[in-house]
């Protein structure tokens, strides 16, 4: 078989060879004025028959007929046919568009018409071979059940299955429809950095680097946010970036070590805001990228035209767990109802750690609508303001669709007192062995200090929105180039 490749792969070069002796080298070409694409001809065609278009792409199909040969290109848009008649092209052209090959990069200059099947072609009066193919494409894609190639040879993946192509023109479409909505919000975009000396702003552990021309290390960021706090400090009401950002986990269907974040802060408003913005972005998204507020994944249906669901984690843990944490007296309790539990918990773990954890345990997997679970206790939300009316827990939420946490929102902490306590309590989890604990930021503390207004703030998820938008069972089908382990590994 690799006998039989080889040879095949060697009859390419060969023909490329030949084509270079005649003064006909594909690669010496810098251009090609296409005028028309596959799907504007086809959606057009009354008013494009008879028209003369060049379109370019790749062959993807090719049946000769003696004086007369039919052949598909591949473009942008998708397939359209070509008939290539000898007499239309020239004798010596029409030797050589014999000898080209699947995968071959071509330009067809033609009219427009319908053969007698009724199949929209162009009726081929030159062709120009642009890129010699010297590898050969896999038969069908669909056979492969090695999808492991199709991430490493996306370029492959893309060529071979327009399903694949279309999830990454919905993902561009979403990205667009955030920025739209946004925008016309009155948000401004903007960048930060991405190497840091302090990686803050969520439980992550970061990836290391080291700059030679200060002889200092520093790291990639894992969050967007205290740089964007920064931002309201300086006056800049409502801001919002879309980044990727970096953490060095695991890797499974929902997570990347690199991934696309898009956070926003305003001023002025808290978590309530963010959960409107929140409703209201989702479905404008959904709208634009999908053309219906109903989103299909797997075997859920999640209609997002609905008010979404609120509730607060303890409530939460109560409907769906049975246990009213209102009840549960101090840490001691809750650590013997989690033994109880069979839920493994640590020694520095408090009440609200494993409140947390019977919430991940009982609750998420039943969180198929869009909902908001609020009010989170105060131990793992160190960036948080404290409820006036209960100090244990924080005015936050996290939005769930699908079982799956889609976004995580604040009221901000503002005040530099307590903010400065909290990383304290941070630095401590670190040293009793947290590695996904803050650090403490003192300019971030500074800008604080100065003052920010009361703000509200939220982090999306971007890849799991577009793998809600495009139904798509893996993160690494929504990221054109996932991370793969080394294939000499």
């Amino acid at each position: 078989m690799a006998e039989d490749l080889n040879q095949l792969l060697k009859v390419r070069r060969e023909k490329l060879a030949a084509l270079q002796e005649a003064g006909k080298d594909p690669f010496v070409i810098t251009k090609c004025d296409v005028t028309h694409h596959s799907l504007e001809i086809k959606d057009h065609f009354e008013e494009m028959e008879g028209k003369t278009v060049t379109v370019a792409g790749r062959m993807m199909f090719k049946r000769v007929m003696g004086k007369a040969s039919f052949c598909n290109l591949r473009d942008l848009q998708g397939d359209i046919q070509a008939y290539v008649a000898r007499d239309n092209i020239g004798e010596d052209d029409y030797k050589d568009f014999k000898k080209y090959d699947v995968g071959d990069i071509m330009a067809i200059t033609g009219q427009v018409f319908k053969t007698k099947t009724g199949e929209i072609s162009i009726h081929a009066e030159k062709v120009v071979l642009l890129s010699k193919s010297l590898q050969i494409l896999p038969e069908k894609f669909h056979g492969l059940t090695d999808t492991d190639m199709r991430y490493r040879q996306r370029y492959v993946d893309l060529i071979m299955n327009p399903e694949v192509k279309d999830t990454f023109i919905k993902r561009s479409k979403v990205l667009r429809s955030i920025r739209n909505y946004l925008d016309d919000q009155g948000f401004m975009e903007v960048e930060t950095p991405m190497l840091v000396q302090n990686a803050g702003g969520a439980a992550a552990r970061p990836f290391e680097t080291h700059f030679n021309a200060l002889d200092e290390d520093l790291k990639l960021r894992i969050s967007l946010e205290l740089y964007l706090k920064r931002l309201i400090v300086g006056g800049m009401e409502k801001v919002y970036e879309i980044g990727r950002v970096f953490r060095n986990e695991g890797l499974d269907t929902r997570h990347n070590p690199e991934f696309t974040l898009m956070e926003l802060y305003q001023a002025f408003t808290d978590y309530h805001g963010m959960m409107d913005l929140t409703e209201n972005l989702y479905r404008y998204v959904a709208k634009e990228v999908t053309g219906s507020e109903v989103l299909q994944y797997g075997e859920h249906t999640m209609d997002l035209s609905k008010p979404f669901e609120r509730i607060t984690m303890v409530d939460a843990v109560k409907k769906y767990a049975n246990i009213d944490f209102n009840e549960v007296a101090d840490t001691e309790a809750a650590k013997a109802l989690a033994k109880e539990h069979g839920i493994e918990f640590e020694e520095r773990h408090e009440k609200g750690d494993i409140l947390n954890l019977f919430f991940e345990e009982y609750v998420e997997e039943h969180l198929i609508q869009p909902t908001f679970v609020m009010d989170h206790p105060i131990e793992i939300s160190p960036l948080t303001k404290k409820k006036p009316e209960d100090p244990n827990y924080v005015e936050r939420f996290e939005f769930f669709m699908n079982g799956w946490e889609m976004a995580n929102a604040y009221s901000e902490l503002n005040d530099p007192i307590d903010q400065r306590a909290r990383f304290e309590a941070q630095e401590k989890a670190f040293e009793a062995g947290d590695d996904e604990a803050n650090h403490t930021d003192e300019d971030f503390l500074n800008a604080l200090s100065i003052g920010m207004p009361p703000t509200g703030g939220i982090g999306f998820g971007i890849d799991r929105m577009v793998m809600m938008m495009t139904n798509s069972p893996a993160i690494r089908d929504v990221l054109l180039f996932p991370t793969m382990k080394s294939l000499d590994k």
